[in-house]
């Protein structure tokens, strides 16, 4: 199997050289289990799992391989097997933080180039959540697209694409009806040989039907969305890599009920472009945009230039990247504190000896 249909490049050949003259191998993981990955490599796809070694070094979850990482491996080639010693480093890397109170961060999928951010045009629209995805997509290093699906379904395209054009600066934007075949020719130019997309959305929005679509056959189990809330079940259990016939890689993944924002401010700048501009040209440079004077977001909003639920939706989302700041600092600190009593512990138990 040769790997640049998987998405190998130069960039990561370089990485990998040094491990490649010690004799190892390279695979890229497809599908992430519990304890065990599916890997596509040159021998085929392989059952893997990680050292020892790499296991006790991981300080956190996102230590360990991801859904799109290229990884270092030694086979096992009579028992279509192989371990994972190293993960190369990543070009991108989609993240959120994980669902609850915990400040941690959860990876969605890895060495993206582009991301579907799949929007419903029935009742589950929402140009907010739209908002907090491309905070997400931005940070990533991955270049977002919005795939507004059901198309079918909405009396008032134009009205949407507008709402859409309004918090989606200079992003594509594609309608499609992916149950009726209509529109799909318009996400092929993303999906070339060797090019990774990952889809992202809410349940119910149509991502395993995008799939099965475009691979030409029902890889992922469809269900209808509620007609209570429009919203879906958790079709897709788990992330996986899945390669195309006509060429590049898709990962579905399930469908977020919860959006919580993993980024710092360069997602915020890029999503929030227009309001970031306006505030260059405050009197102050730390202009809170309240009661400041001289302040041009204010003006603008006073002169219909800027739309007031779009201002309060950046200063909300700037207030919980705030917030996540200080309590990524606090774990950051944990971390190190309980990385150095390891340490010290091991040094106790070697000078012992």
């Amino acid at each position: 199997m040769n790997l640049d249909y998987f998405g190998w490049s130069d960039v990561f050949a370089h990485s990998f050289e040094p491990y490649h003259q010690q004799g190892f191998r390279v695979g890229r993981v497809a599908i992430k289990y519990r304890n065990t990955y599916i890997l596509y490599t040159e021998q085929g796809e392989l059952s893997a799992e990680v050292t020892g070694k790499l296991r006790h070094q991981a300080s956190q979850t996102q230590d360990f391989p991801a859904v799109g990482d290229w990884v270092v491996i030694s086979v096992r080639e009579s028992e279509k097997r192989a371990t994972i010693h190293e993960i190369l480093p990543r070009k991108s890397k989609f993240s959120r933080k994980t669902v609850g109170s915990k400040t941690e961060e959860q990876i969605v999928a890895t060495n993206i180039d582009t991301v579907f951010l799949v929007s419903g045009l029935d009742g589950d629209f929402n140009p907010r959540r739209i908002e907090r995805y491309l905070i997400l997509a931005w940070e990533s290093g991955a270049n977002p697209v919005i795939v507004l699906n059901k198309a079918d379904l909405c009396n008032s395209l134009e009205e949407c694409l507008a709402e859409v054009e309004a918090v989606a600066l200079g992003v594509p934007i594609v309608f499609l009806s992916a149950t009726n075949y209509q529109g799909l020719d318009a996400l092929k130019p993303y999906l070339k040989t060797g090019q990774t997309v990952a889809l992202l959305g809410s349940s119910g929005v149509g991502k395993s039907t995008i799939t099965n679509q475009l691979h030409g056959a029902s890889l992922q189990a469809v269900q209808p969305v509620r007609q209570s809330d429009y919203r879906g079940r958790h079709t897709t259990t788990h992330r996986e890599l899945i390669l195309l016939p006509t060429g590049g890689l898709i990962i579905d993944t399930p469908g977020m009920r919860e959006i919580q924002i993993w980024a710092g401010n360069e997602g915020l700048q890029e999503t929030f472009a227009d309001i970031e501009t306006l505030a260059q040209d405050c009197h102050f440079r730390n202009c809170q945009h309240d009661n400041e004077p001289d302040c041009v977001v204010q003006q603008a909003l006073a002169e219909g230039k800027l739309d007031y639920s779009r201002f309060l939706s950046y200063q909300k989302l700037q207030k919980e990247l705030n917030y996540l700041t200080r309590k990524q600092d606090q774990r950051a600190q944990l971390v190190e504190k309980e990385r150095w009593k390891k340490i010290h512990k091991a040094m106790r138990n070697h000078n012992k000896r």
